[in-house]
């Protein structure tokens, strides 16, 4: 049912003038005390009307702020994917670039130990291992004498061999790895997820970081030529 208050006001205000007699003083404050309750009525509606807005403004938020914190809680699940998937490969790169430089290693010592076996004693075998750690390690070496002549200086070709093992050595230190630029997941959904170039970046490309090894002369055992 609703209450038509403007008739309602008029019609106490009619009563206020019609009683206005002293004698009809009760009746003429029981009209104006029901106008100050139409009053009162009113501000308690316009009240319960903005609370209303204000509650539906909350709701609004509220919702708002929930699809807010899914869309952030997807993006973190698709970039802590994308780092695991990450981390395995470059473990797996980080693996056979550690190896590399351990075959560099090795290599050195082996050069050293050659440096050694061409000082030995008897000819015969001092030009058997300088021929053989020069096929080795890719040494172009020049011609040796017969072995049946028994004059051949045997300190020349010494140091012609330790001359060509050390430079050898000096090419395998000087190879030095430029990595790619770094990298930085951005996207907020799985299927729009790219790299950007980022200075401060944790990652790394993967193709980039093979074709980087390839290029300082190593090769990566496992993976096929680009």
């Amino acid at each position: 049912m609703t209450i038509d208050k403007q008739a309602l006001r008029e019609e106490f205000r009619f009563m206020q003038v019609h009683y206005s007699d002293p004698a009809d003083r009760a009746r003429q404050v029981i009209y104006i005390a029901a106008e100050a309750l139409l009053d009162e009525l009113d501000k308690k509606q316009q009240y319960i009307k903005l609370r209303d807005q204000e509650n539906e403004d909350i709701a609004l938020t509220v919702g708002k702020l929930r699809v807010e914190l899914e869309h952030y809680k997807s993006r973190e699940e698709r970039v802590t994917k994308l780092v695991l998937d990450n981390s395995t490969s470059w473990d797996v790169l980080y693996e056979k670039l550690e190896a590399a430089e351990r075959r560099i290693a090795e290599q050195s010592a082996i050069v050293a130990a050659a440096e050694k076996l061409v000082r030995c004693k008897g000819r015969y075998h001092s030009e058997l291992n300088y021929r053989a750690l020069a096929k080795l390690f890719g040494v172009i070496t020049p011609d040796l004498p017969p072995l049946e002549y028994e004059n051949v200086h045997y300190t020349d070709a010494a140091e012609v061999e330790i001359s060509a093992l050390r430079q050898r050595i000096q090419e395998l230190e000087a190879r030095v790895i430029v990595l790619p630029q770094r990298l930085s997941p951005e996207g907020y959904h799985i299927d729009e997820a790219y790299m950007v170039d980022d200075t401060d970046g944790e990652y790394l490309d993967r193709d980039a970081v093979i074709y980087a090894v390839r290029a300082a002369g190593i090769k990566v055992k496992g993976e096929r030529d680009g």
